[in-house]
Formats: structure tokens, C-alpha cells, sequence
């Protein structure tokens, strides 16, 4: 994310170092213009189904609110379960999107402007007390909504399958030994995770 992250990642971790050289800079762009609940709506929609499938029950959903880019929390008052069911969301995930509106109505779920003042560790703690999301998203909140740079999510199959190809091990990390490992990344386990996402993607001569 930035030219400080890449010198440390290549000073404490040799293989670190070639898969900067391989993939070339990191292209992590974080959209922090996005509200908490927009981006937990969205995490929501994502889960269990490939992203053209989520896009499209998006795309219906904020349909539902004309008048919006996309609603707000207050705005799910309005439609009934039925309405966003026929967009394509279980019931299940109608349940989960109906908690994040109310925790956010209630501030459990911080504005734009609170969660910046924020640890991750108050994060993390906040949203995954909100039906249907756990440590995982609310560690793709941080990375790609608030671009925050410690952040190693250890359980992301990506992360740990980049992890064994970048490192040539035979299986892959379990969460608590890939924790342990990436202490020497810090404070810069973003970046490194975003180069395992890489190295997880991609054909590099290592």
C-alpha cells in the first residue's frame, strides 16, 4: 500500500521480496466513501454466491429505493420481507440485512465518521455482534472499505492457499501457524495478505 510497507515486507522475508518483484506494486485501492452499513449489506449479499449472482440481487435490492444510490438503514422501514425476498435474498440473509439496519440505527454499528476513531480490535468486536457476520468480513471491511494496514485475515483461503504456493509447502498454513508467521510482516500484514492473494492467482516463477 505504500513504498514503507514494501521495504519492510522485503527486509524481514525474502519471499516476500520475490513476490513484490514478481507481481510488481500493490494496486490495493480501498473505497472509504462507503458507510459500515453499505459495505456489511454488501458482505451479506456476497456470501455463499459467486459475485455476478450477488450483483444482480443487488442491483434488484436497490431498486427498491429509487430516490437512493443506496439506501440507508432507516430506508429498510419501508419495504416488507417479501419485497426483498422476490430480489433473490433468503431469508436468512434477509434476517441478517434487517440486524445490520437495526444495530445500525441503534449505533452498535458505527457511522462513517465513528469508525474511523476506531481500533480494528473495537471493530471487530462491534459488527460481529450483528447477525450473520463474523471476524472474516468484518476483516474485508477494514482492508478494502477503511484501508487499514495490519490486518491479516488468517482464515481467507486465498491467504492461506497463496501462503503455500509462495512458500512451497505441501498443505496449507493452519490459521494459528500463518498468525504466528506473519508477526514479522507487521504492521504491514495488509499488504502482505493482498501479495498472497496474488501469489493464490497468479503463475510466478519463485
Amino acid at each position: 500500500m505504500t513504498p514503507k510497507a514494501i521495504r519492510h515486507l522485503s527486509t524481514v522475508d525474502p519471499v516476500m521480496q520475490r513476490l513484490i518483484r514478481e507481481i510488481g506494486p500493490c494496486e490495493l485501492e480501498p473505497e472509504p466513501r462507503r458507510s459500515p452499513f453499505h459495505s456489511l449489506v454488501l458482505a451479506v449479499a456476497h456470501q455463499q454466491l459467486h459475485g455476478k449472482a450477488a450483483q444482480n440481487i443487488l442491483a434488484r435490492f436497490q431498486k427498491l429505493f429509487p430516490h437512493r444510490r443506496f439506501p440507508h438503514a432507516e430506508d429498510l422501514a419501508h419495504v416488507t420481507d417479501e419485497q426483498i425476498r422476490a430480489c433473490g435474498f433468503s431469508y436468512a440473509k434477509i434476517r441478517a440485512i434487517r440486524d445490520i439496519a437495526e444495530k445500525t440505527l441503534s449505533g452498535v454499528v458505527p457511522n462513517s465518521r465513528q469508525i474511523v476513531k476506531l481500533s480494528d480490535d473495537e471493530i471487530i468486536a462491534r459488527l460481529t455482534e450483528v447477525r450473520g457476520v463474523g471476524r472474516w468480513t468484518v476483516e474485508m471491511l477494514l482492508i478494502f472499505q477503511l484501508g487499514r494496514e495490519d490486518v491479516l485475515p488468517v482464515d481467507d483461503f486465498g491467504v492461506r492457499n497463496g501462503f503455500r504456493i509462495a512458500y512451497k509447502k505441501r498443505e496449507m498454513p493452519k490459521p494459528k501457524a500463518l498468525l504466528k508467521f506473519g508477526e514479522r510482516w507487521r504492521p504491514h500484514a495488509t499488504t502482505a495478505a493482498w501479495y498472497l492473494w496474488q501469489a493464490a492467482n497468479t503463475v510466478i516463477n519463485i
